[in-house]
């Protein structure tokens, strides 16, 4: 029997936006993220949207904007074309018997079928991963200007706008006890009135994070997010084992079967669960499971995606039964263009889901086009 939706077009769009204030990481500097939009278009009528962007180029990790381009282009989208668009499962299941790796290049195919499927069957995209536990997901506000009394004077304004209450300092860049004394100045500004966290992005030594977790613990820092190099997993429990904060697994984690490793040996009490770094929703949808079965609490990241991948991860976030540490999802308000004609809605230091089918979001193609390479 003829499917009833056929793939008919699978088109990669790089899309540069400059963020409103350089964001500072111990691996690069971003002044401008590229957004790796993915639109396939079915037979039916039917187009699904995904995203697949990474940070600093290849500062980050393996998968470049260009290459996660190239490789859809070049591999991908021969292979989808013509192939039963109700059928995301199956799909992706070919793309990821066929090539290897390219985990955020499968994210972004995934994406734009579930978004199709979900628009196809009338319901929002979360429908098709279990349904909503929530509407809305709590968002961490990144600080990473480097600057002390500028990070401060900026989580003040998302406090008094309550936009966000948990902030997430990016450090490793600088001496040990230099971002020690950063984070501990912020915390103590901020006081109770917010959440303060760090992410040092795998830039230090196992000692220098065994001097430095003792001090966060006294300042109030709540959470230490991947402190020692990704590979490192007898590390990673050391410091779990002997931590008085909380220590988060994040670059570590590429997919179901590092949850597992990672799980099995107790090396975090924190997984942070990322849609890209999982090769997908399905992937992401796994750590959660794996991640819930060994009492491992859970935080939606981000890789500073545009609206797409955001609203992507939101989507499935919301499927969770818990998410103690609530989410990274900020990636759009580091942006200085819009992408959409409604923007994503952020109000009460949360991200508020919308309601309709798929992704539930609608693109401005024409201020994509002036962005677009």
């Amino acid at each position: 029997m003829a499917a009833a939706a056929r793939i008919e077009s699978v088109e990669t769009l790089l899309v540069d936006v400059p963020t409103i204030r350089p964001h500072r990481l111990s691996v690069a500097t971003m002044n401008c993220q590229t957004l790796v939009l993915v639109r396939i278009r079915c037979s039916d009528g039917v187009t699904g949207i995904g995203e697949g962007t990474t940070i600093g180029g290849l500062a980050y990790g393996e998968e470049s904007p260009e290459s996660i381009k190239v490789n859809i282009d070049t591999y991908f989208a021969p292979l989808l074309k013509g192939l039963d668009a109700t059928r995301p499962g199956a799909a992706m299941a070919k793309l990821r018997k066929l090539f290897q790796g390219n985990r955020f290049a499968k994210c972004a195919v995934e994406t734009a079928l579930f978004d199709a499927q979900a628009q196809r069957i009338g319901v929002p995209l979360s429908e098709l991963f279990g349904g909503r536990v929530t509407d809305s997901v709590e968002v961490a506000w990144t600080l990473a200007s480097g600057d002390t009394r500028r990070d401060i004077d900026e989580a003040e304004q998302m406090l008094d706008r309550r936009r966000h209450r948990v902030f997430k300092l990016k450090i490793g860049s600088n001496a040990v006890a230099d971002d020690v004394a950063h984070v501990v100045a912020i915390k103590k500004a901020l006081g109770e009135r917010g959440d303060v966290r760090v992410d040092v992005n795998q830039a230090w030594s196992e000692s220098d994070t065994i001097w430095a977790l003792p001090r966060f613990a006294d300042a109030g820092v709540s959470l230490v997010e991947q402190p020692i190099a990704a590979t490192n997993h007898a590390g990673l429990k050391r410091l779990a084992d002997l931590a008085r904060v909380p220590i988060m697994a994040d670059e570590a984690l590429h997919g179901p079967a590092d949850a597992f490793a990672l799980a099995s040996n107790r090396c975090a009490d924190v997984f942070a669960v990322k849609i890209a770094q999982s090769g997908g929703l399905l992937g992401a949808a796994s750590v959660a499971s794996i991640a819930f079965a060994a009492s491992i609490d859970l935080y939606g990241g981000t890789m500073l995606e545009g609206a797409i991948g955001t609203i992507a991860s939101a989507q499935l976030f919301s499927t969770f039964s818990t998410l103690k540490w609530g989410s990274e999802l900020f990636g759009p308000l580091l942006l200085t263009e819009e992408i959409l004609t409604e923007p994503l809605r952020y109000e009460d230091f949360s991200l508020h889901l919308p309601q309709g089918p798929g992704l539930g979001i609608t693109l401005d193609w024409e201020r994509i086009e002036r962005l677009r390479r």
